[in-house]
This record gives C-alpha cells, structure tokens and sequence, in this order.
C-alpha cells in the first residue's frame, strides 16, 4: 500500500511541475518556489527571453532588460549566501487578455543567516508582473516590478550573504 501511496504521489507531483505555467499566477509562484529551492534550471522556464526587472523602489537602480541567465547570475550572487530564503504571495489580482497578463500580489520574503545581531532579514512589498503566453500556451514572466514598503530586522544580513560568497 505505501508503494502505491508514494507512486501515486510522485506521479501526480510531476503532473503539476507539467502543468505549472498553464495560468499566470501558478507561473510566478513557481518563480519564486525556485528562487527559494536554489532551482535555477526551473527558474529559468519561468520567465521571458528579456524580463524588464524592477527593483528601483528599494535599490534606485533604474529599471533594466535582462535575460533569465542575467537575473539568475545577479541573484546568485547574495541569495545563496543566507541559510534559507521564504518568499510568501498572496493577494493575487489578475487581468488577463488572450496571450498578455497582468498579476498584482503582495509579497513578502525572509532571508535567514545565523548572526549575532540577528538571525532575519525580512523585505516587504507588492509586485506588478506582465506575462505572455509562448507557443506552448505557457506562462512567462516578461516584466517584474517590486514595490518597497519596509523591511525588518538585521539589516547587515544581506551584505553577510554575499560576503560569505567571495
């Protein structure tokens, strides 16, 4: 009976990795589900061949095209260095028109690394994303906006995280 059980449970866990860019909100949070795994393979399948990524409101650096190689070595430069990372979405809105969508959500991400000043780093923020439909009828990320609100906790965290990168 486990057989089966455990059988059955893979089976449908890689029905839904198929099927996980059928709609735009499965989409990102597959993006950020692979950010948080270290999957850069998946992570890659999320998005467009060119991603507008925003992050101006938090960093001030303006607003830049990229290709999912070019994120993926960006983030792999500090995100790797925390212990974990949590990204939790939630309050999804959604506009989509034939093969374009819009997504809203708020989001929230922990980024945890054992330190004598504190263990957490927490960034808090909502998202505008714009995604398109491939010949695939799969969802990709063509644009990714991060609206800052606050952010909490060990503020060193983040250079901590690269640091022990180098």
């Amino acid at each position: 009976m486990k057989k089966i059980f455990f059988g059955f449970l893979i089976l449908f866990s890689l029905n839904l990795k198929a099927q996980n860019m059928k709609n735009p909100i499965d989409a990102i949070t597959h993006l950020f589900v692979s950010t948080d795994q270290r999957n850069w393979e998946d992570l890659k399948q999320v998005f467009d061949s060119e991603v507008l990524l925003d992050y101006s409101s938090m960093n001030g650096s303006p607003a830049t095209k990229l290709t999912p190689d070019q994120i993926i070595a960006a983030w792999k430069t500090i995100l790797p260095g925390f212990e974990s990372t949590h990204h939790q979405l939630g309050n999804f809105v959604s506009n989509i028109q034939e093969n374009k969508a819009t997504v809203f959500c708020y989001g929230t991400a922990s980024h945890f690394l054992k330190d004598d000043n504190g263990n957490l780093w927490t960034v808090v923020g909502t998202y505008d994303f714009e995604l398109r439909k491939d010949a695939k009828a799969n969802w990709k990320v063509s644009a990714m906006k991060f609206n800052f609100k606050y952010q909490d906790g060990n503020l060193t965290l983040p250079e901590k995280a690269m640091n022990k990168l180098k």
